[in-house]
């Protein structure tokens, strides 16, 4: 069974467009690949949601959704208010192994951070890649304030006993700040897990073509890609270098 959690350190991050990267990927290379999004919130019924963002962007993916609720919230709130069934880390778990059955890849997206609410009992994706005893890819913003969230979930995944296979910055933008250029070191020292890709800012708004034809080159090859973490880091802190030394 292969299954990947793909959690992030917030919201709008960007694990979307990393998820559909990872299966981009993993499709070019001819693996099988669906994506499970365990609880849609803030969509509309007859909206696009997450896994149609990704299956637009990566192609021949199969899709799976096992709850959408209409407000931006957490999924437990979102449920309570909804008057609805919330999600249970069981219930992802299950669907999820179901499709690892059917498929190479099964790549699981989460909503908001590793410890939000899923029900009512606090069960959470950490509580589900337990289950399914999945590694877990965080992936994380560029910028200052990102080395504190992604210790924390680090932390936390370590005091649970789960897998973290790296962290992926999930927006990099044509010209980071100086915070920026130093987390490229600072991440993978904070997470004790390697830094396993970064995505361009503004890679979703790419022709589909263009992002299947480059996703590989925004990832390790530990995820199926071509990125050289060594060389990107190098090559933005270099300036930094010189500028101490000068």
């Amino acid at each position: 069974m292969s299954v990947i959690v793909v959690t992030g350190t917030g919201t709008e991050i960007g694990k979307t467009v990393v998820t559909a990267a990872l299966a981009a990927t993993a499709v070019a290379a001819g693996r099988s690949v669906a994506v499970l999004k365990p609880a849609q919130t803030g969509v509309g019924r007859g909206e696009a949601g997450d896994v149609e963002e990704v299956r637009r962007l990566a192609g021949a993916v199969v899709g799976a959704e096992l709850a959408r609720f209409p407000e931006p919230l957490a999924p437990d709130t979102a449920a309570r208010r909804a008057g609805m069934a919330p999600v249970s880390p069981a219930e992802v778990a299950q669907a999820a192994a179901k499709l690892a059955a059917e498929h190479d890849l099964v790549l699981v997206e989460g909503a908001g951070g590793l410890l939000v609410r899923f029900d009512e009992e606090g069960g959470t994706l950490a509580d589900a890649a337990r289950l399914l005893g999945a590694p877990v890819l965080v992936v994380a913003p560029a910028g200052l304030g990102t080395l504190n969230s992604v210790a924390l979930t680090a932390e936390a995944l370590r005091a649970r006993g789960i897998e973290q296979s790296g962290v992926v910055v999930g927006s990099w933008p044509e010209e980071p700040d100086l915070a920026m250029r130093c987390n490229l070191a600072d991440l993978p020292r904070v997470a004790e897990a390697p830094l396993l890709g970064a995505v361009p800012a503004g890679a979703g708004a790419l022709d589909p073509a263009e992002f299947r034809a480059a996703a590989a080159g925004w990832l390790a090859p530990a995820l199926g890609g071509s990125w050289d973490a060594e060389a990107f880091t190098a090559r933005f802190a270099e300036p930094f270098t010189a500028a101490r030394e000068a």
